[in-house]
């Protein structure tokens, strides 16, 4: 359980593909419409900031934009959401720089970068304002959205976001010092190679995403209270990422809610590593986001 949980907070990762450079032969003018379980969706690549992005297009409505975790693909964070979450929304899934069938830049990631290429993103494909999720990394890299592009936000969900390294137990930081590829959990592996098979990007890959762990800086008190866009904490009562700190993040917050799940790091959404045939905590817990985004703000 300790190498799942960790392994799924990481940062996002950066790696060199091979593989990614010839994917990325479609661009953002290029998307393929395919039938996932009568499920429509829309994929394609789009230039942004150096990089070939990848992103996916499920469902109408209202966009919200969904923000893996790191050493993610879209489909090991959300697919098991995705079909709830498209029945009443549009959905613009991402796969960061490096992650899944984005490229490279040849540079340490970071989550300000990775904010202001989602930006672009959605500045490429003519959306203008979203509702975000982003779970753990993924939810670290939403409030740099927030704090460095509040204009495109309108309300955002935090999933085991981390923001200040007190969020975790001293003994994650130690064990990143530490961290090696072989501890890395075989789904977050296996769905890398699936999509870029090369074995060299996934080393690389998980070097940087360490690399951006071991240097993890909090984020400081006024940048955190100066978003004010309508807030939902998501944290499970097992996380790698602490109730106490999610709580926290909240008093910092004017509009925010918090909201503590049973359960480890993203059982709360199946997220691969956590999910259990028996688990039924998404049943709830997406009617619960969608509430949260439906809620016209108070005037």
């Amino acid at each position: 359980m300790k190498k799942t949980i960790v392994y799924s907070v990481l940062a996002l990762l950066t790696f060199s593909s091979c593989n990614s450079s010839n994917q990325s032969q479609d661009n953002n003018s290029q998307m393929k419409t395919t039938e996932n379980d009568t499920l429509s969706s829309k994929n394609g690549y789009s230039e942004v900031n150096g990089i070939k992005m990848y992103y996916e297009i499920y469902g109408q409505g209202k966009p919200l934009v969904l923000i893996h975790g790191g050493g993610s693909t879209i489909q090991t964070t959300f697919g098991r959401v995705i079909p709830m979450l498209a029945k009443h929304r549009k959905i613009i899934a991402v796969e960061l720089q490096a992650h899944g069938r984005t490229s490279d830049r040849g540079k340490d990631s970071s989550f300000e970068q990775d904010a202001d290429d989602v930006a672009a993103l959605l500045k490429n494909l003519n959306i203008n304002k979203a509702d975000f999720f982003g779970f753990s990394n993924g939810g670290t890299t939403t409030v740099q959205i927030s704090i460095r592009h509040p204009e495109i936000v309108d309300k955002i969900v935090l999933g085991s976001a981390l923001l200040k390294r007190s969020g975790v137990s001293p003994q994650f930081w130690g064990f990143m010092k530490q961290a090696q590829l072989s501890n890395m959990p075989e789904e977050l592996k296996e769905a890398y190679l699936q999509v870029t098979p090369d074995s060299n990007g996934l080393q690389i890959m998980h070097d940087r995403d360490a690399k951006r762990m071991v240097n993890f800086k909090d984020i400081p008190d006024d940048l955190i209270k100066s978003i004010k866009a309508p807030t939902l904490f998501i944290n499970g009562d097992q996380d790698v990422v602490t109730p106490e700190h999610a709580l926290e993040m909240h008093k910092l917050i004017t509009n925010s809610k918090v909201a503590i799940i049973p359960g480890v790091h993203g059982e709360y959404i199946g997220e691969i590593t956590t999910l259990k045939s028996d688990s039924k905590e998404a049943d709830y817990v997406i009617p619960m986001i969608e509430s949260f985004l439906d809620k016209p703000e108070a005037k």
